[in-house]
């Protein structure tokens, strides 16, 4: 029965060749499959090893699990099997994400694992298609003339007198007695 091994951490330059002489120290392998992204066709920095005998495998994944290739330590790990009825990891391209097609909902206000939970608006616009700041059609500012005085609010003076403030109140008392004295008098 053949096992087959998960490899991680792999230099995104590595060849199926160069895997295959790597792991033949344990082993011939049966097959190695090196995987690419579907969209850019660039590696994805994982690959799958299967060997035809257990014992192979098991020595390969002592011998190789963080041993360094192409400077990187290596993750290699027996290949779980997928989950049943999962399908694969759904790219943002192929469910409309950007491309506009009909995005399929599982559950009515659940997010799903394609998208981000948060959302922060719209992408930027490009550093080089920005519009120009300010008032000018280069963006430069103009010069800036002075401040201007805001006049709000009370003021006090300091240092002044306020003695004769005193006795213009004393003057007005003594105009309120004597208009009152005057209506008695009448």
């Amino acid at each position: 029965m053949s096992v087959r091994l998960f490899v991680g951490n792999l230099a995104y330059d590595v060849t199926e060749a160069e895997l295959v002489e790597f792991f033949s120290a344990s082993g011939k392998p049966l097959s190695v499959r090196l995987l690419t992204d579907r969209e850019t066709g660039k590696p994805r920095g994982f690959a799958f090893v299967e060997f035809s005998d257990a014992a192979q495998a098991e020595e390969a994944i002592h011998r190789f699990h963080q041993q360094v290739f192409k400077g990187r330590p290596l993750v290699v790990n027996e290949a779980r099997p997928r989950e049943e009825g999962a399908a694969p990891r759904p790219n943002a391209f192929a469910q409309g994400g950007r491309s506009g097609g009909p995005v399929p909902r599982e559950r009515e206000g659940a997010p799903r694992p394609d998208q981000p939970t948060r959302t922060f608006g719209p992408d930027a616009v490009p550093r080089g298609k920005r519009k120009p700041r300010g008032a000018s059609s280069r963006g430069e500012r103009a010069p800036k003339g002075p401040l201007r005085e805001l006049t709000r609010g009370q003021f006090f003076a300091g240092g002044v007198d306020d003695s004769q403030d005193d006795q213009g109140a004393d003057d007005v008392a003594f105009w309120a007695r004597e208009t009152s004295d005057n209506k008695d008098e009448e």
